[in-house]
């Protein structure tokens, strides 16, 4: 995996959103956010995320999507079940993936964070595919953007404690460190 100069990884998926905006300082990248989605809520492998984040996603397919319809998000990356990803969101750009939140005391952490979504429910487990992508890309992403550290990658969770609980419980944060230190 390789990151080119214009904040894209090299040789995956690219599905272009609209939900971003420039960063306030593209040299402030210094937090990194894990998510988890699915929709509908614990189904997977469909191309739903894909429309989601691209504000294609069509309301009839499911009555969950009637309650979304409204949002335009996106994270930088998903990485599905299988451990593939997927890139919507140039790094050196703002996506809207953290909404209202908070790290260490800093408001607005889409400013100055990379959002990465696992394909999962909140509180149900994750794939080893998952944990093996997530901390390859962590770690390339804490090579470029040295700003982010061990203790700087956090959970939607832990930025917006009163509106999200993703990626859960079901997450394994100690095994996800591992995991990255072997990519060391």
């Amino acid at each position: 995996m390789r990151l080119l100069e214009s904040g894209w990884l090299e040789n995956i998926k690219h599905k272009r959103s609209p939900n971003c905006n420039e960063r306030p300082d593209k040299g402030d990248i210094s937090l990194l956010v894990i998510h988890s989605i699915s929709l509908p809520p614990g189904e997977y492998g469909n191309c739903y995320i894909d429309d989601f984040f691209c504000n294609n996603l069509q309301v009839t397919e499911h009555p969950y999507f009637q309650e979304i319809s409204r949002l335009q998000v996106s994270a930088h990356i998903l990485i599905n079940r299988q451990g593939d990803l997927t890139q919507y969101v140039s790094f050196l750009d703002r996506a809207w993936h953290a909404g209202q939140s908070s790290f260490q005391g800093r408001e607005n952490c889409n400013d100055f964070s990379i959002g990465i979504e696992l394909e999962g429910l909140e509180g149900c487990y994750f794939e080893e595919a998952q944990y093996r992508a997530l901390a390859e890309l962590s770690v390339l992403l804490m090579q470029h953007y040295p700003l982010i550290t061990h203790n700087r990658i956090t959970g939607h969770s832990d930025i917006a404690p009163d509106r999200k609980a993703d990626p859960g419980e079901g997450f394994d944060w100690v095994y996800f460190f591992k995991c990255m230190d072997a990519c060391l």
